[in-house]
């Protein structure tokens, strides 16, 4: 019982400082600056933080929401997503601790791939941007952990990238470019080597519903047009986060009205 606990608390503590780590790397990214470039400051004033004020959640709490010396507003998102972090890091543990063999080496896998899905959430979320970059890496380390790691079937993989970059590609030819862009597609090479067949296929339905939940109150209550820019990124990473651990029953349920 103890053990359990201890496991979901450095869990918990080990996401609220990946989601403050993802939001520094992604305004870092944003603005040029390095992610090794020494200690966090304000994003308005530009000072310095102390330790105490770098404290994911606890920090915000503390200083009610506002910067200790210009006290202009800090981003909400910024506590929001550290608690995300810590959130999502529980239900990672939480799946791989009921795993019928639990492995470090799942643990450790889908922790780096929630971590990456954030940046991708967070960065397309706020600047409608799909690191290039970002997407190239998480590809690498896929291949490394599902086929020399874990050994998994290089076909199945093969075949998640094609559907999952063809499927956007084929978007983007039809449309020139109207519809998604190229970040898309280079997402959906990545969704595809950590996912492979049949997984990538919950990962877009669950991408589009989630799209379609979202905007349609858009298009009715807020004047959105048809053709306004949505950041897709987003659905995408969330549907990616859905199908890793709920596709298998998903694709079961969908096999079912078929049959």
């Amino acid at each position: 019982m103890l053990e359990n606990i201890l496991y979901y608390f450095v869990l918990f503590g080990f996401g609220l400082t990946i989601g403050s780590f993802v939001n520094c790397l992604v305004w870092r990214t944003y603005n040029n600056i390095s992610v090794a470039a020494g200690r966090s400051r304000c994003v308005h004033c530009g000072r310095f933080l102390s330790w105490y004020e770098n404290v994911p959640v606890f920090s915000y709490i503390f200083l009610k929401g506002k910067c200790r010396m210009c006290q202009k507003p800090i981003p909400a998102h910024y506590p929001a997503v550290e608690l995300f972090g810590g959130l999502i890091f529980l239900a990672v543990g939480w799946f791989n601790k009921n795993y019928s063999v639990f492995s470090e080496w799942h643990l450790v896998r889908d922790l780096v791939f929630v971590s990456i899905l954030a940046i991708v959430f967070l960065y397309d979320l706020l600047y409608q941007i799909i690191l290039t970059k970002l997407i190239l890496f998480g590809s690498v380390v896929g291949v490394v952990f599902n086929i020399f790691i874990f050994h998994q079937d290089v076909y199945k993989m093969l075949i998640g990238v094609a559907i999952g970059s063809g499927f956007f590609l084929l978007q983007y030819l039809i449309s020139r470019g109207r519809w998604i862009g190229g970040g898309d597609i280079r997402l959906g090479l990545m969704m595809g080597v950590w996912l492979g067949w049949p997984n990538i296929l919950a990962a877009l339905f669950f991408a589009y519903m989630l799209g379609l939940i979202v905007s349609i109150p858009l298009l009715i209550f807020k004047n959105k047009q048809w053709d306004s820019t949505i950041p897709f990124g987003t659905f995408l990473a969330a549907g990616t986060f859905w199908a890793l651990y709920c596709s298998d029953s998903a694709i079961e349920w969908y096999l079912g009205l078929l049959g």
